[in-house]
Protein backbone atom coordinates (compact mmCIF):
# COMPACT_ATOMS: atom_id res chain seq x y z
CA UNK A 1 0.00 0.00 0.00
CA UNK A 2 2.91 2.46 1.05
CA UNK A 3 4.61 1.65 -2.13
CA UNK A 4 1.33 2.47 -4.34
CA UNK A 5 1.20 5.78 -2.41
CA UNK A 6 4.29 6.93 -3.31
CA UNK A 7 4.37 5.68 -7.04
CA UNK A 8 0.74 8.03 -6.77
CA UNK A 9 2.89 10.47 -5.88
CA UNK A 10 5.61 10.37 -8.03
CA UNK A 11 3.43 9.98 -11.10
CA UNK A 12 1.63 13.34 -10.06
CA UNK A 13 4.53 14.95 -9.68
CA UNK A 14 5.81 13.65 -12.80
CA UNK A 15 3.08 15.01 -15.05
CA UNK A 16 2.89 18.31 -13.01
CA UNK A 17 6.35 19.04 -13.87
CA UNK A 18 6.00 17.96 -17.53
CA UNK A 19 2.92 20.33 -18.03
CA UNK A 20 0.75 17.63 -19.64
CA UNK A 21 -2.98 17.82 -18.38
CA UNK A 22 -3.47 13.78 -17.55
CA UNK A 23 -7.47 14.23 -17.14
CA UNK A 24 -10.63 13.17 -18.52
CA UNK A 25 -13.76 15.81 -18.92
CA UNK A 26 -15.28 15.80 -15.75
CA UNK A 27 -19.23 15.23 -16.80
CA UNK A 28 -23.01 15.01 -14.74
CA UNK A 29 -25.22 12.55 -14.57
CA UNK A 30 -27.78 11.81 -17.50
CA UNK A 31 -30.62 12.15 -14.51
CA UNK A 32 -29.24 14.40 -11.67
CA UNK A 33 -32.59 14.11 -10.02
CA UNK A 34 -32.62 10.49 -9.75
CA UNK A 35 -29.01 11.01 -7.39
CA UNK A 36 -31.15 12.51 -4.92
CA UNK A 37 -32.92 9.24 -3.65
CA UNK A 38 -32.40 6.17 -1.44
CA UNK A 39 -33.90 2.92 -0.44
CA UNK A 40 -32.97 4.13 3.21
CA UNK A 41 -35.72 6.18 4.60
CA UNK A 42 -33.46 8.27 6.73
CA UNK A 43 -31.23 9.05 3.55
CA UNK A 44 -33.76 9.73 1.06
CA UNK A 45 -35.09 12.67 3.12
CA UNK A 46 -31.73 14.04 4.05
CA UNK A 47 -31.08 13.72 -0.05
CA UNK A 48 -34.32 15.77 -0.59
CA UNK A 49 -33.57 18.82 2.01
CA UNK A 50 -29.91 19.05 -0.18
CA UNK A 51 -32.10 18.52 -3.49
CA UNK A 52 -34.04 21.71 -2.43
CA UNK A 53 -30.99 23.92 -1.36
CA UNK A 54 -29.86 23.06 -4.85
CA UNK A 55 -33.32 23.36 -7.03
CA UNK A 56 -35.29 26.21 -4.92
CA UNK A 57 -32.63 27.89 -2.92
CA UNK A 58 -29.34 28.04 -4.91
CA UNK A 59 -31.07 27.66 -8.42
CA UNK A 60 -34.23 29.38 -8.09
CA UNK A 61 -33.21 32.07 -5.75
CA UNK A 62 -36.06 31.47 -3.31
CA UNK A 63 -35.18 33.09 -0.06
CA UNK A 64 -38.64 32.33 1.12
CA UNK A 65 -37.29 28.65 0.88
CA UNK A 66 -34.33 29.39 3.59
CA UNK A 67 -36.51 28.83 6.74
CA UNK A 68 -37.75 25.44 5.12
CA UNK A 69 -34.76 23.70 4.35
CA UNK A 70 -32.11 25.52 6.46
CA UNK A 71 -32.05 25.40 10.54
CA UNK A 72 -32.08 28.54 12.20
CA UNK A 73 -28.23 28.55 13.46
CA UNK A 74 -26.90 27.41 9.33
CA UNK A 75 -23.11 27.16 9.93
CA UNK A 76 -21.45 28.01 6.86
CA UNK A 77 -18.19 26.93 6.08
CA UNK A 78 -17.26 28.45 2.94
CA UNK A 79 -14.70 31.49 3.96
CA UNK A 80 -17.14 34.17 1.33
CA UNK A 81 -20.07 33.58 2.94
CA UNK A 82 -21.06 34.46 6.72
CA UNK A 83 -23.19 31.41 8.58
CA UNK A 84 -27.08 32.11 8.78
CA UNK A 85 -29.69 32.78 7.08
CA UNK A 86 -28.38 36.36 5.90
CA UNK A 87 -25.43 35.46 4.41
CA UNK A 88 -27.15 33.38 2.02
CA UNK A 89 -30.18 36.17 1.09
CA UNK A 90 -27.16 38.50 1.04
CA UNK A 91 -25.55 36.10 -1.91
CA UNK A 92 -28.85 35.15 -3.52
CA UNK A 93 -29.73 38.89 -3.96
CA UNK A 94 -26.87 39.42 -5.98
CA UNK A 95 -27.75 36.74 -8.40
CA UNK A 96 -30.45 36.79 -11.17
CA UNK A 97 -32.96 34.24 -10.35
CA UNK A 98 -33.20 31.12 -12.91
CA UNK A 99 -36.85 30.53 -13.71
CA UNK A 100 -38.70 28.16 -11.51
CA UNK A 101 -37.99 24.26 -13.59
CA UNK A 102 -39.03 20.96 -12.61
CA UNK A 103 -35.90 19.50 -12.99
CA UNK A 104 -32.58 20.32 -11.33
CA UNK A 105 -29.88 21.93 -13.71
CA UNK A 106 -27.22 21.03 -11.77
CA UNK A 107 -24.53 19.08 -13.58
CA UNK A 108 -24.59 16.46 -11.11
CA UNK A 109 -21.76 13.57 -10.37
CA UNK A 110 -23.09 12.18 -7.10
CA UNK A 111 -24.68 12.21 -4.39
CA UNK A 112 -23.65 10.36 -1.49
CA UNK A 113 -25.20 10.10 1.92
CA UNK A 114 -24.16 8.67 5.12
CA UNK A 115 -25.65 9.15 8.31
CA UNK A 116 -26.45 12.91 8.85
CA UNK A 117 -23.94 13.78 6.10
CA UNK A 118 -24.70 14.08 2.04
CA UNK A 119 -22.07 15.04 -0.21
CA UNK A 120 -22.49 16.69 -3.56
CA UNK A 121 -19.67 16.65 -6.34
CA UNK A 122 -20.71 18.89 -9.23
CA UNK A 123 -19.09 19.97 -12.26
CA UNK A 124 -17.12 23.00 -12.45
CA UNK A 125 -15.76 24.43 -15.58
CA UNK A 126 -12.42 27.08 -14.65
CA UNK A 127 -11.11 28.95 -17.52
CA UNK A 128 -7.85 27.31 -18.23
CA UNK A 129 -4.63 29.17 -17.62
CA UNK A 130 -3.00 27.62 -20.41
CA UNK A 131 -5.46 27.95 -22.89
CA UNK A 132 -7.07 31.75 -22.91
CA UNK A 133 -10.51 31.46 -24.19
CA UNK A 134 -10.95 27.97 -23.33
CA UNK A 135 -11.93 25.89 -20.08
CA UNK A 136 -11.75 22.39 -18.36
CA UNK A 137 -13.34 20.76 -15.82
CA UNK A 138 -12.98 19.74 -12.47
CA UNK A 139 -15.35 18.85 -9.21
CA UNK A 140 -16.53 20.76 -6.89
CA UNK A 141 -17.68 19.30 -3.40
CA UNK A 142 -21.00 20.08 -0.98
CA UNK A 143 -21.18 18.58 1.87
CA UNK A 144 -24.04 19.00 4.27
CA UNK A 145 -24.82 17.94 7.90
CA UNK A 146 -28.72 17.39 8.64
CA UNK A 147 -30.15 17.70 11.96
CA UNK A 148 -34.02 17.31 13.10
CA UNK A 149 -35.03 17.63 8.95
CA UNK A 150 -32.90 20.99 7.89
CA UNK A 151 -29.34 21.53 6.76
CA UNK A 152 -27.82 22.45 10.26
CA UNK A 153 -23.99 22.67 8.23
CA UNK A 154 -22.40 23.12 5.33
CA UNK A 155 -18.55 22.74 3.93
CA UNK A 156 -17.29 23.05 0.51
CA UNK A 157 -13.53 23.74 -0.87
CA UNK A 158 -14.25 27.52 -1.68
CA UNK A 159 -11.20 29.70 -1.10
CA UNK A 160 -11.14 33.12 -0.33
CA UNK A 161 -12.05 35.69 -2.75
CA UNK A 162 -10.70 39.62 -3.28
CA UNK A 163 -12.28 41.52 -1.29
CA UNK A 164 -15.61 43.27 -2.58
CA UNK A 165 -15.12 46.00 -5.64
CA UNK A 166 -10.99 44.46 -5.78
CA UNK A 167 -9.65 44.57 -8.95
CA UNK A 168 -7.42 41.72 -10.27
CA UNK A 169 -4.23 43.29 -9.56
CA UNK A 170 -5.20 45.42 -6.46
CA UNK A 171 -6.00 42.06 -4.63
CA UNK A 172 -2.94 40.53 -5.20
Amino acid sequence: MKAHYCFSLAAAGLLSVSGVLAQERVVGANDPDALFHSHDPKLDANKQIVYHIYKDILEGSNVKALDQYLSARYIQHNPNIPSGHDGLRKMLSMVKPKPASEKLSAHVVSVVAEGDYVVVATVQPLPDPRNPGKTYTTTHFDMWRIQDGKADEHWDEAQLGPPPGATPSSAQ
